[in-house]
C-alpha cells in the first residue's frame, strides 16, 4: 500500500492548539492522549465544543467561529469530559469522568452539566453533586441524585428541554429500570417522562422526540426490544431473543416517522439493515443494505440528521456505501476523500440545516484531523489535529491480509511493517490479539500499540479471529466455547500463514495481548510450545474458572448468563484450557503486566501466573502497577510498558539488531 499523502497542516484555532513536536517518535509520545477527541458543531454553526488536553490538564474548549474567540472549561477536580451535546443553538451539555480504580479509561460521574457557547451560564443539571431551588413548583426539585444520568434526546424543536435517562445507583449489580426524564436545559428541574420495561435500557425516539423503543437485556443474556405508539401508551415486547435466535435491533427512524431502521437477519449476508413499518409493524421483505462479508459499523445521516443516507462497514479498509443516491453527506465525504487521499473521512457533526458539518479526516498513520465543511464552497478548512505530534511519515502502514483458517473459514487481519521494510522478509513477527473477544474487532486506524512495536523493529500481524465482530453476528457466534480451541487455532493459523508467506521465520514470532489477547498469548504459547519463541500476557485472564467467581462480569445474573454459553461451562473443559495449569508445556519466555486495580481481570490472574512461574523456577519478565486498573491509563506507565515490551522483544527476538530482513 502506498503511503499516503502528508499535509502541512496549520492550525487557524492557534489559540487551542499545541505545537508539533519535531523529530522522531518516542514512547512518551506514542502514550499521550489525544490532545482533541470529540468536536461538535452548534446546531445554528456559530460554534464548536471540543474535548481537549492543555498542559495535561483535561478542558471543554468553547470556540466562537464569528468572532473567531475561545474560552476554555476545566472540569471539576482534575476530572476530564467524556461527551458532549449541544441542546441548543447556544447552549452545550456535557458528562465528566474521573479515574477510578480498576478502569483503563476515566469512569463517568453520572453527572450532567451545562454552559453557554461563550464561556457563561456554568450549570450543574443533575447527578450527586446537584442541588438548588427551582421556581416552578409543577417539576420535580433540582435534588443530589446518587444515579447516572445520560443524555437520549436533544429534542431539536424544544431549545430549553432534553430527555435524559436515570438509573440510580443504589439498585444491585442487575442494574435497574432506567426512568426518562424531560430536563430543563437552563436549571436542571425535570418531570418524569416514561419507566423502561427492561433493565438498563438503551431507547430510541421519534422525530418529535418520543421515546417509542425500549431495548435491554434479560437475565438470560438475551436481547428484548420493547415498543408502544407513543406517550402514555404501554409497553409492548416486541422482539425476544434466545439462545438459538438473534432478534432485529432498532436504530433510528425516519425523517416521517413512517418507518424505523433496524438490523435484519437476510439469508446469505453477514449484516443487513432493514425497514421496520410502523403502520403494519412488519419488517419490510427488502433490505436497504446487506454484505456478504462486513458487518454494520454506523449509519450515515443526512447533513440535517433526519434521513439515513449510507451505511458504514470495515470488511478491511473502513467503507461507505450510499444507500439514497446523490445524498448531500455522500456528496461531502466523497469530495473531501478527493482532497485527502489515503484517509478514511467520517462527518461527525453537523448543523440543523445541514449547511456546515465537522469532518474527521484519519488513517492507519495518522490519529486524524477535524475540518470544518462548507457546504456552499464545498471546501473543508482545518480545525484541529487530534494528536499534532504524530508524525504519519514515521509511523508505520497496516496492510489487509485474508488467509482461511484449517477448517475453509476466512479470515480478515492487518499486517503493520516497519517503515521503510515495507517490502522486507523474514522479520521478527509480533502476534498482537485483541481483547474482548466477542463485540471487539482490530480495524484499520492508528493504533500507538501497535506502532509502539513496528516503528522499533518488529512486523505486527493482527487477526479478527472467530468471535471477533465486524463481519457479521454469525461470525461472533462460531467463536462461543472456543477459548482455547477453535479461536487459539484462527491465531496459530496466522502465524503459520505468516510463516509460509515469507514474511517472518519460525523461531522469530512473539504472542502478545491484553485481557482475552493475554490469554491467547499464554495459551498459545503452551498449546504450541515450539511456535512462539516469546509470550507477553498484558491483563490477562489464565485461570478460565476463576470467571465465574472473580470480576465483574460475574457479579450480574446476566454476566454470568453470557459466559455460560459464550466461554462454556464445564468445569474440567476450562480448567484444561486455562494457561496456568499447562505449564509443564510452556517453551516459551514470558512477560507478564498486570494492574493491581483491574475489576474486569482481577490481578489474581497474573499473580497466580506469576507464583506458578516461580515455582518451577521459570525466569520471566513482570510489571505490576498498583494503581492500574484493566489497561494502562497513566501515561508515563503506558510509555514505560512501551519500552518494557520492547526491551523483552530485543532480548528474544533481536528486531533492532537483526530486524532489517531481507530485500
Amino acid at each position: 500500500m502506498k503511503k499516503l499523502l502528508r499535509r502541512a497542516v496549520v492550525c487557524a484555532l492557534c489559540l487551542l492548539s499545541g505545537q508539533a513536536l519535531a523529530g522522531s517518535v518516542p514512547f512518551a509520545d506514542l502514550a499521550r492522549h489525544m490532545q482533541y477527541d470529540k468536536v461538535k458543531i452548534s446546531p445554528d454553526g456559530r460554534y464548536l465544543a471540543a474535548t481537549t488536553v492543555v498542559n495535561g490538564k483535561p478542558m471543554l474548549a468553547l470556540v466562537d467561529l464569528v468572532k473567531q474567540k475561545g474560552n476554555m472549561v476545566r472540569p471539576r477536580e482534575g476530572n476530564q469530559v467524556v461527551d458532549l451535546w449541544w441542546a441548543n443553538d447556544h447552549r452545550v451539555l456535557y458528562t465528566e469522568g474521573t479515574k477510578v480504580a480498576g478502569w483503563d479509561r476515566p469512569f463517568s460521574t453520572g453527572e450532567i452539566f451545562a454552559i453557554n457557547g461563550d464561556g457563561s451560564g456554568s450549570e450543574l443539571l443533575f447527578g450527586y453533586r446537584a442541588g438548588g431551588p427551582v421556581k416552578a413548583t409543577h417539576i420535580q426539585q433540582r435534588e443530589p441524585e446518587r444515579a447516572t444520568g445520560e443524555i437520549i434526546d436533544t429534542l431539536r424543536n424544544d431549545e430549553d428541554h432534553v430527555l435524559i435517562g436515570v438509573t440510580p445507583w443504589n439498585s444491585g449489580a442487575d442494574g435497574d429500570f432506567t426512568k426518562v426524564y424531560m430536563m430543563d436545559v437552563r436549571d436542571g428541574s425535570k418531570h418524569p417522562i416514561a419507566t423502561a420495561p427492561v433493565r438498563n435500557a438503551e431507547f430510541v425516539t421519534d422525530n418529535k422526540g418520543v421515546v417509542r423503543f425500549a431495548f435491554g437485556w434479560d437475565s438470560r443474556a438475551h436481547l428484548q426490544v420493547f415498543y408502544r405508539d407513543g406517550d402514555g401508551k404501554p409497553w409492548t415486547l416486541l422482539f425476544q431473543g434466545t439462545d438459538e435466535k438473534d432478534v432485529p435491533v432498532p436504530y433510528t427512524f425516519s425523517r416521517d416517522d413512517s418507518h424505523v431502521y433496524m438490523s435484519c437477519t437476510v439469508p446469505g449476508a453477514a449484516s443487513a439493515l432493514c425497514q421496520w413499518d410502523v403502520a403494519t409493524q412488519a419488517m419490510l421483505e427488502k433490505p436497504v443494505w446487506s454484505s456478504a462479508v462486513a458487518g454494520l459499523d454506523g449509519l450515515v445521516y443526512s447533513l440535517d440528521g433526519l434521513d439515513v443516507v449510507g451505511v458504514n462497514s470495515m470488511p478491511a479498509m473502513p467503507t461507505t456505501e450510499a444507500i439514497v443516491a446523490g445524498s448531500d453527506t455522500m456528496k461531502a465525504i466523497v469530495g473531501m476523500s478527493k482532497q485527502f487521499p489515503g484517509e478514511s473521512v467520517r462527518i461527525v457533526s453537523s448543523t440543523d440545516d445541514g449547511s456546515k458539518a465537522v469532518a474527521l479526516a484519519s488513517s492507519d498513520m495518522d490519529p486524524g484531523t477535524f475540518y470544518l465543511w462548507d457546504a456552499a464552497t464545498g471546501n473543508a478548512s482545518v480545525l484541529l489535529q487530534r494528536a499534532p505530534w504524530i508524525k504519519p511519515d514515521l509511523m508505520a502502514s497496516m496492510e489487509p491480509v485474508e488467509f482461511k483458517a484449517r477448517d475453509g473459514l476466512t479470515l480478515h487481519g492487518y499486517l503493520s511493517t516497519p517503515p521503510g521494510k515495507e517490502k522486507s522478509k523474514h522479520q521478527p513477527l509480533v502476534v498482537y490479539v485483541h481483547g474482548g473477544p466477542f463485540g471487539v474487532r482490530d480495524e484499520w486506524a492508528y493504533d500507538p500499540y501497535v506502532q509502539a512495536l513496528a516503528t522499533h523493529g518488529y512486523a505486527v500481524l493482527q487477526v479478527n479471529y472467530r468471535g471477533s465482530s465486524g463481519y457479521g453476528r454469525a461470525f461472533v457466534k462460531a467463536g462461543y466455547g472456543e477459548w482455547g480451541g477453535k479461536m487459539q487455532d484462527d491465531l496459530t493459523d496466522a502465524t503459520h500463514w505468516a510463516i509460509q508467506q515469507g514474511i517472518t521465520d519460525a523461531g522469530r514470532i512473539c504472542i502478545y495481548g491484553g485481557s482475552y489477547g493475554g490469554y491467547a498469548a499464554l495459551e498459545g504459547a503452551v498449546k504450541e510450545p515450539d511456535l512462539y519463541r516469546c509470550a507477553i500476557g498484558y491483563v490477562g485472564v489464565y485461570d478460565l474458572p476463576l470467571m465465574y467467581s472473580k470480576g465483574d462480569i460475574s457479579d450480574q445474573v446476566a454476566g454470568k448468563s453470557f459466559l455460560r454459553y459464550s466461554l462454556g461451562s464445564d468445569a474440567t473443559t476450562l480448567a484444561a484450557r486455562s494457561p496456568v495449569n499447562q505449564l509443564d508445556s510452556l517453551k516459551a519466555n514470558v512477560m507478564l503486566i498486570v494492574g493491581g486495580q483491574d475489576t474486569r481481570v482481577p490481578p489474581q490472574h497474573g499473580e497466580s501466573l506469576h507464583a506458578a512461574l516461580q515455582k518451577r523456577g521459570i525466569a520471566h519478565e513482570w510489571l505490576y502497577k498498583s494503581d492500574e486498573g484493566h489497561g494502562f491509563y497513566d501515561e508515563k506507565n503506558q510509555a514505560e510498558l512501551f519500552e518494557r515490551v520492547t526491551q523483552f522483544l530485543d532480548r528474544n527476538l533481536g528486531g533492532q539488531s537483526a530486524g532489517a530482513g531481507s530485500p
